[in-house]
C-alpha cells in the first residue's frame, strides 16, 4: 500500500476547512450545501491527481469505466461529509437522520466498564460517531489523531469542540508514550477510535486481497490490540445523501489473546479479515471512498520511517511500568510497526 497520501497536500488545508466552517456556521447547512457545487467543480478542474485516482477507484469499484459525472459525484460526496463535520463536531447532530446498526455489542462492552478499540477507515465519515455522545453522554470517546499531519483539523476541533480536542491522543508521539496513553484510556473504560486503513511512512504492513489485488495495511493497530487484549469493533459511517447516514458497527473480537510467537501470523489473519469487511462496505458505498490516491501502489514506493513508528522492544520498559501482563506480551519482540 502507498503512503503517497502523506506527501499530498490536504486539498486546501487550513483555508478550505475554515471557509467551510464559516459558511456552515453563519450561513447554515442549506447555504453551505449550495456552495458544494462550485467547490466540487474546483476540485474537478484543478486537482488532476485526485481526479485521476477517483476515476481509477470508481472504475474498479463499479465494474465499469467511470465517467466524469461519477467523479463529480465522488468529490461532492466527500465535500458533503466535510461540511457535515462542522455540525457533527459541534454536537449539532439532531439535524441528521442517522440509522445505527450493530451498536448493541459495543454498548455491552462499555457498560461493563471495559474499554474498546474502535477501528475506522477513510470510508465515509468517522465524525458521525458523535451521535453516540448524544445517545450516551456518559461515554468517553478518545480519538487517535496525528496532530502534526492534521494541524487544520486540530484547529477546527479546538474551535468547535474544545473538550473533544483535549481528549485527542496524539499519534505523532513516541511509540511507548502512544501505547501507554491508549492503554490508560481503555483501562478507564473509554472508547478509543482510530483509522486503520493507511500506513505511516516506513511502517510495517501486511498485504491482503482488496478488490482483486493485494493492498498493504498497517500492522500497528493490530499489534496494539493483541498486546492490550481489549475488544475490537469496526465502525463505518456511510453517507447516503441529503442528511442521511448509516452508522454500522461490527464486533470484531472480544479480546485478542495471541502468544508472542504466533503474533505475526495472527496479525496477518486479522488484517485479511478486516480488508474483507472494508471491501464489503466499500462495494456497498463506493462514493464514500475518500482515499484519493493509488491505494495499491507497490510497497517499494513507501517513504522513510515517520515519527509515529512504534518499536516493539522499546515498548517493554513502558509497559512493565503500566503492568507486568502488558510488558510480558511484548518482551523480547523484534517487530517494528507504524502507527496506523
Amino acid at each position: 500500500m502507498s503512503v503517497q497520501w502523506k506527501q499530498r497536500r490536504e486539498g486546501g488545508g487550513w483555508f478550505a476547512l475554515w471557509l467551510i466552517r464559516g459558511i456552515g456556521r453563519y450561513g447554515g447547512r442549506g447555504v453551505g450545501r449550495a456552495f458544494l457545487y462550485p467547490i466540487t467543480l474546483y476540485f474537478l478542474l484543478r486537482r488532476g491527481a485526485e481526479r485521476r485516482d477517483s476515476r481509477a477507484w470508481l472504475t474498479r469499484a463499479l465494474g465499469r469505466p467511470a465517467t466524469l459525472r461519477d467523479v463529480a459525484r465522488h468529490i461532492h460526496c466527500f465535500a458533503s461529509t466535510i461540511l457535515d463535520r462542522v455540525f457533527l463536531l459541534s454536537e449539532d447532530t439532531r439535524r441528521f437522520d442517522v440509522a445505527i446498526h450493530g451498536v448493541d455489542a459495543v454498548h455491552a462492552q462499555l457498560d461493563r466498564g471495559q474499554g474498546v478499540l474502535l477501528f475506522g477507515s477513510h470510508l465515509g465519515s468517522f465524525e458521525v460517531l458523535r451521535v453516540l455522545a448524544r445517545q450516551r453522554p456518559d461515554y468517553v470517546i478518545r480519538v487517535v489523531l496525528d496532530k502534526a499531519h492534521n494541524p487544520a483539523m486540530q484547529q477546527l476541533l479546538d474551535a468547535l469542540n474544545p473538550e473533544l480536542a483535549r481528549g485527542i491522543i496524539d499519534a505523532g508521539q513516541g511509540g511507548p508514550a502512544l501505547m501507554l496513553e491508549i492503554q490508560q484510556a481503555v483501562q478507564s473504560g473509554a472508547l478509543v477510535a482510530l483509522l486503520v486503513d493507511r500506513a505511516q511512512p516506513g511502517g510495517e504492513t501486511v498485504a491482503a486481497p482488496f478488490f482483486g489485488r493485494d493492498a498493504r495495511f498497517p500492522v500497528a493497530p493490530w499489534l496494539i490490540a493483541t498486546v492490550l487484549k481489549v475488544p475490537v469493533a469496526l465502525a463505518f459511517g456511510l453517507y447516503r445523501g441529503g442528511n442521511r447516514y448509516d452508522l454500522v458497527f461490527e464486533a470484531f473480537s472480544d479480546g485478542l489473546e495471541v502468544p508472542r510467537a504466533q503474533r505475526r501470523a495472527a496479525t496477518a489473519t486479522l488484517i485479511r479479515r478486516y480488508a474483507a469487511r472494508l471491501e464489503h462496505h466499500a462495494r456497498n458505498a463506493p462514493y464514500n471512498w475518500f482515499n484519493f490516491y493509488d491505494f495499491w501502489m507497490d510497497e517499494g514506493t513507501r517513504a522513510e520511517a515517520g515519527p509515529a513508528a512504534i518499536d516493539a522492544p522499546a515498548l517493554e520498559p513502558a509497559l512493565h511500568r503500566a503492568g507486568p501482563a502488558a510488558g510480558a506480551a511484548v518482551a523480547g519482540g523484534r517487530e517494528r510497526v507504524a502507527g496506523g
